[in-house]
């Protein structure tokens, strides 16, 4: 039955995400993501890479998985993007001299943007603006680039071999808890949510069921 069909996906999804979660954790507790000068932070990378792979494999290879991720609510995992904000916290420790700023504004101020702009975006999916489609399409976009930017400002302002822009003194560091979160479980998963969002839209057919009764009820 397709609604038990559903609930299994959907406990299968919830089980992998919830180990993802522990396997990160974990890693990070023993320090795996802690590259050091002489190395390069290859397992952040991985960690940040692995799970967009086994998405696009599982999306590609399985038609169930493919018409779950279609049916996804397109505003519920564009609200999602609101906890986004929580880049302000790479601000902060710059204001006190604990991260670069060649890392801090990019990384700080994009991920601020998309978290503030995230909740206009859902109110224009909810009540059916006739430019709700392009607002989603450039929050995604926005989304994206400002992951590449923060990943790429990461890597070059970190202690690592090819941290050519990292300055001396003392810092935090983004492969220790609990800042290890972020790039190895936030960021992947933020971006499978802007690439489901980005395919359903490409598609044409976006799944915003709670948008619409929600819309329904506005207007009665």
């Amino acid at each position: 039955m397709p609604g038990d069909s559903h609930r299994s996906l959907a406990s299968i999804l919830t089980f992998v995400l919830v180990l993802w979660f522990l396997v990160v954790l974990a890693a990070g507790a023993a320090g795996a993501f802690e590259s050091g000068p002489t190395r390069p932070p290859l397992a952040v990378l991985v960690a940040v890479a692995a799970p967009l792979l086994a998405f696009a494999a599982a999306y590609r290879g399985s038609r169930r998985f493919r018409d779950a991720v279609l049916s996804v609510d397109l505003g519920l995992i564009t609200a999602f993007q609101s906890w986004r904000v929580i880049g302000l916290t790479f601000l902060f420790f710059y204001a006190f001299d604990l991260l670069p700023g060649a890392f801090a504004w990019p990384a700080g101020v994009g991920d601020a943007a998309v978290g503030f702009a995230a909740p206009f975006v859902v109110m224009a999916i909810v009540r059916r603006r006739p430019t709700w489609r392009r607002q989603a399409m450039l929050l995604n976009v926005a989304g994206l680039v400002d992951f590449v930017v923060a990943i790429g400002a990461g890597v070059l302002t970190s202690n690592n071999a090819i941290g050519v822009l990292s300055g001396a003194g003392a810092r935090v560091s983004l492969g220790s808890l609990p800042l290890s979160l972020i790039p190895t479980f936030a960021v992947p998963l933020w971006t499978i949510f802007h690439i489901v969002s980005l395919i359903q839209l490409a598609r044409s057919a976006p799944a915003v069921s709670f948008s619409d009764s929600a819309a329904a009820s506005a207007s009665i």
